[in-house]
């Protein structure tokens, strides 16, 4: 790296380039699985990202855009795309970065952290997936155009994933919510994790960045869900 002294203004405007991008830009961390049950249970945290309608994804990556898949999901049929977006809040500031997963939806949505939400100035509500009444926006910018979002700016609620088998298994209906206890050097104890039933899902509880980091997810030793 050149010396700080000797460095010109396009060596530091790329020195902060590259910081923003390792601070902002980070995947998914590690997964965990319980081993016992007939379905074990398989916690993943959900780095921050977006969801793209087709009309939106082509506004910002131009006419005939279809998403590329880098990584397939845990769920089938879902994925991590190679398409990113740059998100500016109200206090001018960005996130760069922030990658969308596929499919495409019905709408367009940002699911951030809490901690991504004072850094951009925003009051994040809490939403399950496609609730955006009242929630704030922001623009999404791409190489070909911008978005401005009137709403659909969330910190997802954090919740699990079930087909109708694993919810008469847990005796819990869509919608009920539970517990999740994981044990650990950082262990804790989740309450209010939203059920949500499907008979195309494979069981899975979704977390946020600031979760997974409270309870050190890479290090639990034992997860349970319960019933509330």
């Amino acid at each position: 790296m050149p010396q700080l002294a000797n460095m010109d203004r396009a060596q530091v405007e790329q020195l902060v380039r590259e910081a923003l991008r390792d601070r902002w830009s980070s995947g998914n961390l590690p997964s965990q699985q319980a081993t016992a049950g007939e379905n074990p249970l398989v916690v993943n945290v959900s780095a921050r990202h977006v969801h793209v309608t087709q009309q939106d994804l082509e506004t910002l990556f131009g006419p005939g855009s279809k998403l590329t898949v880098l990584k397939n999901l845990y769920q089938d049929g879902e994925f991590a795309s190679e398409q990113t977006v740059n998100l500016i809040g109200p206090r001018n500031r960005m996130i760069p970065n922030v990658r969308i997963l596929g499919p495409t939806r019905d709408y367009t949505q940002v699911e951030l952290s809490y901690t991504d939400g004072i850094y951009l100035g925003i009051e994040l509500p809490l939403r399950i997936s496609g609730n955006h009444e009242g929630t704030p926006g922001g623009v999404l910018v791409g190489p070909h155009g911008a978005v401005n979002l009137a709403a659909g700016v969330v910190r997802a609620q954090r919740h699990v994933h079930m087909s109708p088998k694993d919810a008469e298994r847990y005796n819990v209906v869509d919608g009920e919510k539970m517990k999740l206890r994981i044990d650990g050097p950082c262990g804790l104890t989740l309450d209010n994790v939203v059920v949500r039933v499907n008979p195309k899902v494979k069981l899975e509880v979704h977390i946020d960045t600031d979760e997974g980091n409270a309870c050190h997810l890479a290090t639990a030793t034992h997860m349970e869900l319960t019933k509330a």
